[in-house]
């Protein structure tokens, strides 16, 4: 940067030889050609390979903002997630960092850059002469006035830009994620009306920036245009007078006129920082919000399950919403055994499973592996003992290897064909055109319900975690998918430690001991025929009805 400085201010310094000595007496032309063509190659050397420089810095401090922005919101619990959409976490890893990003490598640059150019002019201009300098520049302080006021309405407009940026990025996942739900009602006009609304607020929002950077062209060539008009009136007295010659003065002019450059780079460069500086707090709120589960420092890992599970007077409230959506929760599962949870729609059933790999942090009382409590010890050894298989599968676009593999990378190709084969996943993996080098698309939606259920199970199959939580995992299921699923999770749950919810309450008959959740409470333990047999009971109540509504669809089944 320095070198394009003075590469600059030396250009305006060889007018002064030109029209004093090469032009009137034909005085060191070859010289002065080549100190001209030497100059230009000076300065755009200096502007290369400063402009290399500080872009590779600019991405190189992007690439580490938005790796610690994405590192740091996957770390987040998943209360975090509920609180926030897709789209907006979407929107500030790549729009609001790529604002930074120009700042870095571009603004920052012009900012030195410019300025060393001013500095390199100026000192030319007081150099022939001070008191015509300081005529020249005397409107260089009304600029800075307009600039502070500018560039603060700039910085509460681009924040609106960015949230409106934010809305639309979250209309047009929920557009794209439910493609499905969007054909089948035939809402695409609504939903394209959505998103046009939301381009059409951050098109108002964008032309007001625009507008507010627009008037520093006009403004700067106004004052310049002062301070030309002054260095003119001063300019030919003192030529008149003797005490400048035409190619001092001309060398002046132009070292003025050359100043308009950087000078107009520099106005813009205030308005660009602010628009980063917009970004950046959106970035730093982010990142300065921390995970409600946190991992105690030093915690040591946890040492391999062997013994109980104990849930003592639990009790948890998101921090919006119910106060309390467990409450007291008290019971323990020994090493091995198969415990069913069961209760009505919104008893907690799913929130209690959460707490076992902290997803959430309870809010009273404790969970204890073996005695030690869950937030003592690091949660990835936590983690790494725990498998997981939802109702919602999870899967990723990827080959059906690397996804039966995820979370164990280093296993061999005939490991992870054991645990598809437990699964029951071999035979419709064979039988596609790439095995298990299949891609499988986004959330493997090329896969049926009941494969993408069966490459999770072969998932934690692989993983061989002692404790499993199954969540629903059949409910989704036609008869025939249901019936391999059940005998694939027979497989997973093979001593092992499970934690089953189940909507189909004859699908845990054989359950070691079944929890009965009601209104966050647990209202009964026991086997299924002992909660059976009890009279008034909560779960024979719900067992009665689902027998009571699986004889009504027989009987709709019949022909007449």
């Amino acid at each position: 940067m320095i070198v394009y400085a003075i590469g600059s201010a030396g250009l305006a310094w060889l007018i002064r030889p030109i029209f004093d000595s090469v032009l009137p007496a034909q005085q060191l032309v070859a010289l002065t050609a080549w100190l001209l063509v030497g100059v230009y190659v000076l300065k755009g050397l200096g502007s290369y390979v400063s402009s290399y420089l500080m872009a590779d810095v600019g991405q190189r401090v992007v690439m580490d903002l938005r790796n610690a922005l994405y590192r740091h919101i996957l770390g987040q619990s998943a209360g975090f997630f509920a609180q926030r959409t897709t789209g907006l976490l979407a929107s500030r890893i790549s729009n609001d960092v790529n604002q930074v990003q120009q700042a870095v490598s571009e603004t920052f640059g012009d900012l030195a850059r410019e300025t060393l150019s001013l500095v390199g002019f100026a000192a030319l201009l007081f150099y022939y002469d001070a008191r015509l300098a300081i005529v020249c520049l005397t409107g260089a302080p009304l600029v800075v006035y307009p600039l502070v006021r500018l560039g603060r309405r700039v910085r509460r407009t681009t924040r609106r830009s960015q949230e409106a940026t934010d809305r639309l990025s979250h209309i047009s996942t929920e557009g794209f994620t439910g493609h499905r739900i969007v054909k089948a009602f035939g809402t695409e006009e609504q939903e394209a009306g959505k998103f046009s609304r939301a381009g059409a607020l951050l098109f108002r929002t964008n032309m007001k920036v625009t507008a507010a950077l627009a008037s520093l062209p006009p403004l700067m060539e106004l004052i310049g245009g002062f301070g030309l008009a002054a260095a003119l009136w001063y300019g030919s007295s003192q030529i008149a007078t003797g005490r400048l010659t035409q190619g001092q003065f001309v060398s002046f002019i132009t070292a003025l006129f050359m100043m308009y450059g950087p000078a107009k780079k520099l106005s813009r460069v205030n308005a660009v920082l602010q628009q980063a500086i917009a970004a950046a707090e959106r970035i730093f709120e982010m990142l300065d919000t921390h995970t409600e589960v946190a991992e105690r420092p030093g915690a040591p890992p946890i040492a391999p399950f062997y013994g109980a599970i104990e849930f003592s007077d639990v009790g948890f409230g998101y921090d919006e919403g119910p106060p309390r959506i467990l409450r007291n929760v008290s019971f323990s599962v020994q090493a091995g055994r198969m415990v069913a949870i069961v209760g009505r729609s919104g008893a907690g059933k799913t929130t209690l499973v959460n707490l076992l790999p902290r997803f959430y942090d309870v809010t009273s009382g404790r969970i204890t592996i073996d005695g030690v409590d869950l937030r003592d010890v690091s949660l990835a050894s936590l983690r790494r003992q725990i498998g997981i298989v939802t109702q919602e599968t999870v899967l990723f676009d990827d080959t059906i290897a690397a996804n039966i593999a995820y979370g164990s990378p280093s296993a061999s190709r005939e490991e992870i064909q054991a645990a598809a084969r437990a699964a029951n996943a071999h035979d419709f993996i064979v039988l596609l055109a790439a095995g298990y080098d299949t891609m499988i698309g986004e959330r493997g939606q090329r896969l049926s319900g009941g494969q993408r259920q069966r490459l999770a199970i072969a998932r934690a199959l692989l993983k061989n975690a002692p404790i499993l939580v199954l969540d629903e995992a059949t409910s989704a299921l036609d008869a025939e998918s249901e019936l391999l699923v059940q005998e694939a999770l027979a497989n997973l749950m093979m001593n092992r430690t499970s934690f089953v919810i189940a909507h189909r309450l004859s699908t845990i008959r054989r359950a070691d001991a079944i929890i009965v959740l009601e209104r966050g409470r647990v209202v009964e333990i026991g086997r299924h025929d002992e909660l059976v047999a009890r009279p008034g009971g909560v779960y024979a109540a719900l067992y009665q009805l689902q027998l009571l509504e699986g004889r009504k669809t027989e009987r709709r089944m019949v022909p007449s």
